[in-house]
Parts: C-alpha cells; structure tokens; sequence
C-alpha cells in the first residue's frame, strides 16, 4: 500500500496545495492467513460494483478479477510498457503480474494458486451476490440464472478450460503476437 499511497498522495497535495495522507487511515492491511480469508476478501472486492448499484452482473462489472476470469484481458508485457510510459512503475518495486490462479490440488509439492475450483468460484460469487441485506443497495437479482448458465458455459469444460489456460491459449496468444 505504502508503493501505491505515497505517489498518489504526493500529486494529489501537489494538484491541492496542501499536506498529509490521501486515504488517511480509512484504508487498513489485514493479514489473509487462510484460504476462506483470501476467498472471502476476493469476493467482496469482485461484488463491490454490485453492492455499489453500477453493474447488475459480475461479468458485467468493469475492472473487477471475476470479469478478468471470465473474460481474460490482461497482457503482461503490454501492462508494464503502459505503466513504464506513465512513468507509474517508477517508484514500484514489486513486480506487475497477472491474476493468480485456481487450482483443485497441489502440485508436486508446490501451491501455485487458490485452492479451489474456478467454477465453484463462481458459484460462491453468484450465490453471496444474491444475498440482500436491509437497508443496503445492490445484488443481483433472485430471477437470473446461474452465472455459469449465463456464460452459456459448460461446468466442466469451463473448469477443464481454466485449468490449463496457458496450454489451451498459449499457442493461440504466440499466433497473434507473431501477427502483430
């Protein structure tokens, strides 16, 4: 936070005149220990722009990961060449990467990813955006579909497909950029 805080703050007290922190201590880091943790925070920030009344749907909702998930847009290469152009990545010293996966078992040894299916995911993400609290704005309405439905996605052949992403895209991606 403190690599994203500090030049924001600075060009917005620049852009202001004045001093001191941008976000002040509304914003807090909080240790995501489990694999609930970590899959309760993703979805929340996925159904924000539900629960805030501007998209109906989480594949309809604008730079969220769900939708990224669903509808993959993000190029690694092209990311770090427009952020080195803004000059955004120059106080950054973390590396830019894509979304972490979803994985259903560890492989050899190694935990490469959320241990859980993306189509379950989903599930979870469509089933809480359904809940409805009083007094709170924004879910999805109890008459859609199930998003997997929605997609006009297959449960298996969308989580088949998700799985090996690289193997089933990669050479398609090597293909456009051999074209371009």
């Amino acid at each position: 936070m403190k690599c994203l805080n500090e030049p924001i703050a600075r060009q917005a007290n620049r852009e202001d005149q004045c001093t001191g922190h941008f976000w002040e201590s509304r914003f807090k880091s909080y240790p995501l220990d489990t694999e609930e943790a970590v899959l309760t925070c993703m979805a929340y920030v996925d159904l924000n722009p539900i629960r805030a009344g501007i998209a109906d749907t989480p594949e309809t909702s604008e730079y969220t990961s769900v939708r990224e998930r669903i509808q993959p847009r993000f190029n690694l290469a092209d990311a770090i060449k427009n952020q080195t152009e803004q000059k955004t990545l120059n106080n950054f010293t973390a590396p830019l990467k894509p979304l972490l996966g979803f994985e259903e078992r560890i492989h050899q040894g190694f935990q490469r990813g959320v241990l859980f299916c993306l189509k379950d995911y989903l599930t979870l993400v469509d089933e809480t955006g359904r809940i409805t609290r009083k007094g709170k704005r924004g879910a999805i309405a109890p008459n859609l579909s199930p998003i997997l439905a929605r997609l006009n996605l297959d449960p298996d052949r969308w989580c088949e497909r998700t799985t090996a992403f690289e193997a089933t895209y990669g050479d398609y991606r090597k293909e456009r950029r051999r074209a371009a």
